[in-house]
């Protein structure tokens, strides 16, 4: 099996599928969970999924679109909100914003058409904004998300890595 690699600004794609996100191989044959948890720049990701308790839900079938904000996404955040999210009486609001990132389906940046709106799982919209061949989400209180890695393909969806948190109205 070859591995010829074609490398596109930060992502590597090789001919087996897979997509060299945060140091790590993200592969088709994983799920979103096990192919977020390789990745370096999405360690805080990771544990807010965990303290959300939402580790078997993305875990599940799906399928899933997931607007993954990568490590600096969340240290933009103003000083000691991931600290304050993670925490147990911050649970809901912790859930709020991070399903606020999930779109039910498999979604490309194929797929995605500028002014598209998305609805997400916790139930509010999301906005495609397309510039070339460039992505951008817009949330419900007028943030925009710079799509920085598109189409890393899981057994249960595709993952799309975001330079911004995005945040819901309420």
């Amino acid at each position: 099996m070859s591995t010829t690699t074609e490398t596109m600004g930060s992502t590597t794609t090789t001919t087996s599928g897979g997509v060299m996100v945060g140091g790590a191989m993200m592969t088709p044959d994983k799920d979103i969970v096990d192919n977020a948890v390789g990745s370096s720049d999405h360690t805080t990701l990771v544990a807010a999924v965990k303290a959300a308790g939402l580790v078997e839900t993305l875990k599940s079938a799906g399928p899933f679109t997931v607007f993954a904000p990568s490590n600096s996404a969340f240290d933009k955040l103003p000083a000691g909100t991931v600290n304050s999210l993670v925490t147990p009486e911050m649970k809901p609001t912790l859930t709020k914003i991070l399903t606020y990132h999930v779109v039910p389906g498999r979604l490309t940046a194929g797929n995605l058409t500028a002014g598209q709106v998305l609805t997400t799982v916790q139930g509010e919209t999301l906005t495609v904004m397309k510039n070339g061949n460039g992505v951008m989400i817009k949330d419900a209180k007028g943030g925009m998300a710079r799509v920085t890695i598109a189409d890393v393909i899981s057994s249960n969806g595709v993952t799309h890595v975001i330079d911004t948190v995005l945040m819901p109205a309420k």
